[in-house]
């Protein structure tokens, strides 16, 4: 026998139909009676009425709980699904065993959709809010994911499964932030045709920074190839080394000793090739700092020359593959240096406020401070030496505390942003999701993913114990993420379905987490269906909740 659900029995309904069975138990004749007036099976009527009373004597014995396991179940899941990562399968598995009802994957499916509707998109400011975005694109599947996050807080501003990433929807996207109070005074991001020109219609007189993490992804790559190769000749001359020692014959001495010495000669030419593009890079990493040994910052025109200098001595290498990657980084040379031109106009604002030594020297602070955060090891705690050194050099040279003008000078170089690399972080927290549903995911799943990933509190970093949002805004989160997203969303559902749905502005156990608000005024008399098998049990914990 075929059961479906039937939506049209509200849970008044349902509450009117098991006090009546409840008051007629015993008469003969009256279920059936009743069970016709509904249009509804006898079977569940008693599966009504059995519930009703397991739930009556739980609700009046002397050991009833103040919370019962089912109020659990909407942060169980939901943790489950974000903080846990779980699959939906997996997270009905576990239902199923720790006993709670329902825990079908359809009944989970509906609950996690029911939340992310109740979920915004974009993230909504009430005043004016300057910004720098950092934009990407993911894929589920072949559907592309456009994400625009805020560098300083992590946080993402705007999360949108679209129909095709040309200019047009990116375009869009940007304009749906400036509607939602977002002020952007320029974005760094890779080279996505759709992404860069529908910025800049969005925008365009903001600064447009290209990665420098793609820019010179393909030539810091060579250097381990080369090193490979490099250890690969080392090999083969000392394979050709120990031929030559067991040679016997003067013929076969001869021949071994030209195949070590050509040998030799190969592994001296890759020896020496590596040496110098290691040199080269190394070179090349230090010109790309916005800092100078000395505390000064790089000025635009300084690194132009330096990197312009620097790929004519990497084209000397002589090599195919070096030439091939070296070609578009030369013609995009003009967009990797537009951070040092926002940090030319920073030094000059920070030196109407501090003096200039003591300018360099929390500079100098700030450089190591900043490379503290990508070193291990001996030379994370020689960087964490060197700042703190020129932060008492800097603390020397005041009669009052450093501190005001080190936050000014640490928060102003913090703006400049050279490089797109935090949106990836967003990309590889969202990228197991997309696993999980094997791609086939919804906006109501993003909303959701987006709401945790900036309500959590990061548990390690130098953003330890703060949440995106709260680095964004400023403020505090009362409350923790899974409460605040409850709340979040039967206040929103509350106004959305209006005054004839039951109250949801409490974080207690909705009457049904699984299913969406049913109209109140839909009919009580529906057409003769027959109801879903496990929809008696999510009728019983309605019934349990409104009594």
């Amino acid at each position: 026998m075929k059961f479906i659900r039937r939506p049209d029995l509200t849970p008044q309904t349902r509450i009117h139909i098991v006090t009546l069975a409840w008051l007629n138990q015993g008469v003969y004749g009256k279920m059936t009676q009743i069970a016709k007036a509904y249009r509804i099976s006898r079977t569940l009527l008693y599966q009504l009425l059995l519930a009703a009373t397991v739930q009556l004597e739980v609700l009046f014995s002397e050991q009833h709980r103040l919370q019962s396991p089912a109020a659990s179940l909407e942060p169980l899941a939901l943790l489950l699904r974000l903080e846990g990562n779980c699959s939906i399968a997996s997270i009905s598995a576990i239902l199923k065993r720790l006993g709670y009802q329902p825990n079908s994957v359809g009944h989970l499916s509906e609950y996690f959709q029911y939340y992310g509707q109740g979920l915004p998109s974009t993230l909504s400011m009430p005043s004016k809010t300057v910004v720098f975005y950092l934009g990407d694109e993911i894929f589920a599947i072949h559907t592309p994911i456009l994400v625009t996050i805020e560098p300083q807080s992590t946080a993402i501003l705007r999360i949108e499964l679209a129909t095709d990433r040309s200019a047009s929807t990116w375009k869009a996207h940007f304009e749906t932030l400036h509607d939602h109070h977002f002020y952007s005074i320029g974005m760094a991001s890779d080279r996505g045709v759709g992404l860069v020109a529908g910025y800049r219609e969005a925008h365009p007189e903001a600064l447009w920074v290209s990665d420098q993490f793609h820019e010179f992804h393909d030539l810091f790559n060579l250097r381990p190839q080369w090193e490979r190769k490099a250890y690969s000749t080392i090999a083969k001359e000392d394979e050709a080394a120990r031929k030559f020692h067991h040679a016997k014959s003067e013929s076969n001495l001869s021949k071994r000793l030209l195949q070590y010495e050509q040998a030799q000669q190969a592994c001296e030419q890759t020896i020496a090739r590596y040496d110098q593009l290691d040199t080269l890079l190394q070179l090349l990493q230090e010109a790309l700092q916005l800092c100078t040994s000395q505390g000064k910052l790089r000025t635009k025109e300084g690194v132009y020359s330096e990197l312009t200098m620097l790929f004519q001595l990497l084209k000397e290498i002589d090599d195919a593959a070096l030439d091939k990657v070296l070609k578009p980084i030369q013609a995009h040379l003009d967009d990797i240096i537009v951070p040092y031109q926002q940090a030319e106009m920073i030094y000059a604002h920070l030196l109407a406020q501090v003096p200039q030594q003591i300018l360099d020297a929390l500079i100098l602070a700030w450089h190591h401070h900043h490379l503290s955060h990508q070193s291990q090891g001996q030379q994370k705690h020689y960087h964490h030496f060197e700042r703190q050194q020129w932060l008492d050099f800097a603390d020397g040279l005041l009669d009052m505390d450093v501190a005001p003008l080190k936050t000014l000078v640490f928060d102003q170089l913090d703006s400049i942003i050279r490089a797109s690399s935090l949106v990836e972080m967003v990309n590889a927290f969202i990228r197991p999701y997309l696993h999980s549903c094997k791609g086939q995911i919804t906006q109501e799943t993003l909303n959701l993913l987006m709401f945790y990933h900036n309500h959590h509190r990061y548990k390690s970093g130098k953003r330890q114990g703060k949440a995106p949002i709260e680095l964004l805004t400023g403020q505090a989160l009362q409350s923790d993420w899974v409460d605040l997203l409850l709340h979040q969303v039967a206040e929103r559902h509350q106004v959305t379905c209006g005054a004839s749905e039951p109250s949801r502005a409490s974080l207690e156990l909705l009457p049904n987490p699984f299913e969406r608000p049913r109209p109140a005024q839909m009919s009580a008399e529906p057409a003769f269906v027959k109801p879903a098998a496990d929809f008696g049990n999510a009728s019983t914990r309605q019934m349990g909740q409104a009594a």
